[in-house]
């Protein structure tokens, strides 16, 4: 099941603006807390480093991506998710524009 809203988030107005456009998100957080991601990387092959343990769920288009330590591509489409460890990185290509929830922690 794709996750289609959040009710009671609060959202930074401001977008988080990466690759000089090709990846635009806001920020939410939910009434408990936790922190999420919203957004879409346009068609591009970009690296991300991560902090925090990420899920990333597909709620349109899709993407392939390449976690570190990987030789591997691996496709996410829509209503699929990957995860990415703490302190890592993983690449992603998108030949058309990839809609995400980037799930924290």
């Amino acid at each position: 099941m794709i996750t289609d809203r959040y009710d009671g988030a609060s959202v930074a107005t401001r977008a988080n603006v990466y690759f000089d456009g090709k990846c635009v998100s806001h920020s939410l957080t939910l009434a408990d807390g936790t922190k999420k991601s919203v957004g879409v990387i346009l068609p591009a092959t970009l690296t991300f480093n991560t902090a925090a343990p990420e899920i990333m769920e597909c709620v349109g288009g899709s993407c392939e991506y390449k976690l570190a330590g990987s030789n591997d591509w691996v496709k996410s489409a829509e209503g699929d998710k990957f995860s990415v460890p703490a302190n890592s990185s993983f690449e992603i290509r998108t030949t058309e524009p990839y809609h995400y929830i980037c799930h924290f922690g």
